[in-house]
């Protein structure tokens, strides 16, 4: 057992989210998410899986080891819904929610459409599948850097 580790982390996230350059992305996804699929092609090559959690609670427990990248405008996507780019499911409010107590501010989730959404994934360090059976608990976010308290940010 580890101290001042969230328990759903288990060896194999951790070591995956370690992995992770900055600029690597992981994908966080609903049960309905083509995961083992689009796992396959990411760098990893294979699903991580957080079975019996739901989507909002895994982004809290990656966002409490993982920092996102402050030099980029968006480190925390959303899939848009379909025919609707501006709703906001309440499993997405709810992961909204994580985000901002993860990074002490608010940092609005940037939509991307969902095949292009799908295509990005692909192209992720890795997926995490939830048991979120929600549809839309879908998510995307950007590793940063640890910087040293006097490193320069941009915020």
């Amino acid at each position: 057992m580890l101290k001042n580790i969230d328990p759903l982390l288990n060896a194999d996230i951790l070591h995956a989210l370690c992995a992770m350059g900055h600029g690597d992305e992981v994908v966080i996804c609903d049960a309905n998410f083509p995961a083992d699929s689009v796992a396959r092609q990411t760098v990893l090559g294979r699903v991580l899986r957080l079975d019996g959690v739901n989507s909002p609670r895994a982004v809290r427990a990656v966002l409490s080891v993982l920092p996102l990248d402050t030099f980029v405008e968006h480190p925390a996507e959303r899939m848009e819904v379909v025919g609707d780019a501006a709703a906001l499911p309440a499993v997405q409010r709810e992961a909204q929610r994580e985000v901002d107590a993860a990074e002490g501010r608010a940092l609005p989730l940037a939509s991307v459409e969902r095949f292009a959404f799908y295509e990005r994934a692909k192209n992720a360090y890795c997926v995490i599948a939830t048991g979120e059976t929600r549809g839309y608990g879908c998510f995307i976010f950007k590793k940063g850097v640890q910087l040293a308290p006097d490193a320069p940010q941009k915020n």
